[in-house]
């Protein structure tokens, strides 16, 4: 839910209305950092038992335990907003699908309750969120299968393909129908920060330990990694990306910003027809957000859990379910680039991930942690040297991109200040 969801939709469908082929290679690329870094998770978490929080704080040092932990935490809250700016429109445009004139505040709050009643469900294990889930996912696999048959009657440019795989190639800055720039440097990083999170690198090794599993699933959790997450999301962003190309990109439906999800829908109703598409993408789309939403804010919830010793389900535990929810605030300030607001928010959150990517490369290297289950030999070093080469390429293009923006943030600052 986290991985497929509102934020990974939003910045593959711009990065393709955008930039056609050339950004194909960011999501494998963000992908395979984040698969090689979970393996690693996966393998420390099932060896030692230990939760992941404590295992951190006593082996790895008491900074990159509580970074973790309140990066995990602010970054829940951050794509809150982003998440809410997209909801609020997207309920609003299926309430006019139905002649019903809706605002984009209260179609925020329709999804706020909605968030409010699947978290707390989610806490006491309810079978009713089970069911409700499954939903969701078909909601969610039946849009990436439209994409698919989108593809499928639009054709894929093999040339173009062939080229936007190459890792690492920077397209020139994006011209809208409007004559305004969108950055793909900026963009690049919200492909980076939109696949796998802080809060998602927080939340999993818990789902480990919440299975049940130990030492003789590590390689299960291996082939859970790479079947189970990496293949499903490169397919489905890479299937946005090309049908969003092929009908979106170089026409004047490209707005920069101002790109929104009724644009989008154009891209399915071009080949199923405009109510059939439009209503498979409205109400897709919106399954991948409200999961999302309910991800972050259980997110949230464990890292704060984790960090005061609440227990699961407990009344300090539900309370910290709450904490993103001052996010609803999106669907007031954001909903006018419902799409392009996953941009600047990615960006913020991936510059908080290398401080859990490097607690981590410490666990990893840590023998009084894992003892005999310390990786060691070649492949030892491969992991390890694959790990560090994976946060390397994220603070690279974090600097690159955010350096310049902070540093002309501060000067603005200082200049205010003296005058």
């Amino acid at each position: 839910a986290l991985t497929l969801g509102g934020g990974s939709a939003s910045a593959s469908l711009f990065a393709g209305a955008a930039f056609g082929y050339q950004l194909l290679w960011v999501a494998p690329t963000a992908m395979l950092i984040g698969m090689v870094m979970m393996m690693a998770i996966a393998h420390q978490t099932l060896s030692t038992g230990m939760r992941p929080f404590e295992a951190m704080r006593s082996y790895a040092g008491v900074k990159f335990a509580y970074g973790w932990a309140i990066g995990a935490m602010l970054a829940s809250i951050i794509w809150h907003f982003s998440q809410y700016a997209l909801a609020s429109v997207l309920v609003t445009e299926i309430a006019s699908q139905a002649d019903i004139t809706m605002s984009k505040g209260i179609g925020g709050g329709i999804v706020l309750a909605w968030a409010l009643l699947s978290s707390q469900l989610f806490a006491s294990g309810s079978r009713g969120m089970l069911w409700f889930d499954r939903l969701l996912k078909i909601l969610v696999w039946l849009i990436v299968l439209c994409f698919a048959f989108t593809v499928a009657r639009t054709g894929v440019d093999w040339g173009a393909l062939a080229k936007g795989i190459i890792p690492f190639r920077v397209p020139a800055d994006a011209v809208d129908s409007v004559g305004a720039t969108t950055s793909a440097l900026e963009t690049i990083v919200a492909g980076l920060g939109a696949a796998v999170a802080i809060n998602m690198v927080f939340l999993y090794p818990y789902t480990l330990l919440a299975r049940g599993w130990g030492r003789e699933h590590r390689r299960l959790a291996r082939f859970d990694l790479f079947g189970g997450m990496f293949v499903p999301y490169i397919l489905a962003t890479g299937l946005m990306i090309i049908a969003t190309a092929n009908t979106i990109y170089g026409t004047d439906q490209f707005v920069g910003k101002g790109f929104s999800p009724v644009q989008a829908a154009k891209v399915l109703s071009s080949t199923l027809g405009e109510g059939l598409g439009t209503g498979i993408f409205l109400f897709g789309l919106l399954g991948m957000v409200m999961t999302t939403i309910t991800m972050h804010m259980v997110s949230a919830a464990f890292a704060i859990s984790e960090m005061a010793g609440l227990k699961f389900g407990s009344r300090g535990y539900r309370l910290a379910l709450l904490v993103p929810t001052p996010g609803y605030l999106g669907a007031f300030f954001w909903s006018d680039m419902a799409f392009y607001i996953a941009i600047p928010t990615a960006m913020l959150t991936t510059a908080l991930l290398p401080i859990a990517y490097v607690g981590f490369i410490k666990l990893q290297r840590s023998r009084a942690y894992l003892g005999a289950d310390m990786p060691t030999g070649r492949r030892g070093q491969a992991v390890l040297a694959a790990m560090v080469l994976g946060t390397l390429v994220m603070l690279v293009f974090v600097v690159i991109v955010l350096g310049p923006k902070l540093f002309q943030w501060f000067s603005d600052m200082t200049t205010t200040s003296a005058s």
